[in-house]
């Protein structure tokens, strides 16, 4: 696989067995993402977007074709391998926030590394120069509850980049926003391009698909289109 390619799925499978029915949620799906691009991942409810991003996040296996992360096929790790990969590549944003309520700002922001074998040494002061840069340094210590929608959404966007991932995964991740806070969040979304940051971003709202670089629509598990919009950032490569 090219060095500069990050996630690569080739005729990647994912079925379901439900009863007598075999459902395929992907359906030979190929997806190559290089560095430094910014995709959105449109579809109707169903088109396989959702587990389209658990794939690509390690938290589910293909049941055929083949998935390369950073180089790495994924069917050929064992469990704790595949954590070790998850949590040293990937970046994770979500709709909900997935914060835990009974840590702070900072403590949430440093999560990814305290499942790292070999945690940074400079892990707390990376979390508070990303909760700075999110407008959280004020707020190191409050826990999710006291924090506005927007300001849960800023701490999951420290946490996706404490480990320097090589590729964020959102999903939905402004859809429980305000449409001022969303757009604050997306123009965020828009700095990590320009700074060469690999994205991967779920989306059902046009708007938002209208600010990645690259746009793939998903119908039942397949990609319908792939459309290249425009170059965002120099460190990525087209496709």
């Amino acid at each position: 696989m090219p060095i500069d390619v990050v996630a690569d799925l080739r005729a990647v499978e994912r079925v379901y067995t439900m009863g007598n029915n075999r459902v395929a949620a992907l359906d030979k799906l190929d997806f190559r993402i290089t560095r430094g691009q910014y995709w959105s991942v449109m579809g109707a409810s169903g088109s396989g977007k959702s587990t389209l991003l658990n794939v690509m996040g390690c938290l589910d296996r293909p049941t055929g074709g083949v998935y390369e992360l950073a180089g790495r096929d994924v069917n050929t790790l064992d469990d704790d391998d595949l954590s070790d990969l998850r949590g040293a590549k990937l970046g994770f944003i979500f709709q909900s926030y997935n914060l835990i309520a009974q840590l702070d700002v900072l403590e949430n922001i440093m999560v990814p590394l305290f499942y790292q074998d070999d945690p940074p040494p400079d892990g707390e002061e990376r979390a508070r120069r990303l909760a700075d840069r999110m407008g959280l340094g004020s707020r190191l210590g409050h826990r999710p509850a006291e924090l506005s929608g927007g300001q849960q959404q800023r701490v999951a966007i420290a946490r996706s980049l404490v480990n320097d991932p090589e590729l964020i995964l959102a999903d939905e991740a402004t859809g429980n926003l305000d449409s001022q806070t969303a757009e604050e969040i997306l123009s965020l979304f828009d700095e990590l391009s320009r700074e060469g940051k690999t994205i991967v971003f779920v989306t059902h709202e046009a708007h938002v698909a209208e600010r990645a670089s690259h746009v793939l629509r998903m119908r039942d598990g397949r990609a319908e289109e792939v459309i290249e919009q425009r170059a965002i950032s120099s460190a990525g490569a087209s496709a």
